[in-house]
């Protein structure tokens, strides 16, 4: 088996129908099976795998355990000399599953890879980013590289000045896709399952390259990504794992004086937010209790940013 493909769903019947639909149109010339890992859906995702794509290897579980513990879960069963986590809310274009694997036997050295992620329209979606340190999280809090994303400076994080049309090592892969090299998997351990979502795939990564490993970024492959089809149907939630996604990073690697400044430049990127979502909420005739809430978790982040982001993520 060449790769073995992890797909974690949570309520996207449809769009998983499209992305299993791409899988098996567009993947020739490899041996390879597909895993989906069900996290509790309520929306007909079970009931549509086992009708219209009985060849999967389907994981029911019996609530949503995390993007990490379900990945696990599809690596336990995996049979692949590579496992690609795939999310549910992609479309592979041309043969790219079976690009990105030759990339991977043509660079040994790399652990990892990545290829061209495409947002519906067919513009580049900005993928592969830089390990978080203080001066990343000071840049991307503060939102700059939006004004400047050509910017090597304010866009460093994101490599937003980057136009993906290079094979280049890189920090970090998105887990949008993701191939992985099984035998790097045996000896670096699978992912860390204290990040619930989000954060997963850039310990990983670090993981990886603190073992000798590299991970490399391919063009020659692409797929399309809808984008946070999951998450956005607890977005408030979403945003305060996202953070402290981040701060359970540098508090699993970094120093307790960095730890510290991390937390407190996120507590300050959540309450110079909170008046904007106010004064949305006051002016608005339609979505005031939606912008209310988001003030809310803004309040509530910067409060579990100031101390120490005790309860969400950080100790489960």
């Amino acid at each position: 088996m060449n790769v073995s493909i992890i797909i974690v769903n949570w309520n996207t019947c449809e769009i998983l129908s499209d992305c299993l639909v791409s899988v098996y149109k567009q993947t020739e010339s490899v041996e390879f099976d597909v895993i989906v890992i069900d996290n509790h859906s309520t929306d007909g995702s079970v009931e549509m795998i086992k009708n219209k794509f009985p060849q999967v290897r389907l994981i029911e579980n019996p609530a949503n355990r995390g993007f990490a513990v379900a990945n696990n879960q599809g690596m336990a069963i995996a049979k692949g000399r590579y496992v690609l986590l795939l999310n549910s809310d992609t479309i592979v274009l041309d043969n790219a599953i079976t690009k990105t694997v030759r990339f991977a036997d043509a660079h040994p050295e790399a652990v990892v890879v990545g290829c061209r992620v495409l947002n519906p329209d067919r513009t580049l979606q900005p993928t592969c980013f830089m390990f978080p340190s203080i001066i990343n999280l000071l840049f991307s809090s503060s939102y700059l590289y939006k004004l400047f994303p050509r910017s090597r400076i304010f866009g460093r994080e994101r490599m937003t000045w980057w136009d993906r049309s290079d094979v280049r090592e890189v920090d970090v892969v998105t887990g949008c896709v993701m191939l992985v090299r099984r035998t790097a998997v045996e000896q670096v351990g699978i992912m860390d399952e204290r990040f619930f979502m989000y954060g997963e795939e850039t310990d990983w990564c670090y993981r990886f390259r603190q073992a000798g490993w590299k991970v490399m970024f391919t063009p020659t492959a692409e797929i399309i990504h809808l984008g946070d089809a999951s998450s956005r149907q607890v977005k408030p939630e979403m945003t305060l794992q996202l953070r402290g996604s981040i701060l359970l990073f540098f508090k699993k690697h970094m120093s307790e004086l960095t730890y510290g400044l991390a937390c407190l430049i996120i507590c300050l990127f959540f309450l110079c937010r909170v008046p904007y979502w106010l004064g949305r909420a006051l002016l608005s005739k339609t979505a005031t209790r939606r912008h209310l809430r988001t003030a809310k978790t803004y309040v509530i982040g910067a409060f579990k940013a100031l101390l120490g982001w005790r309860g969400l993520c950080l100790e489960r």
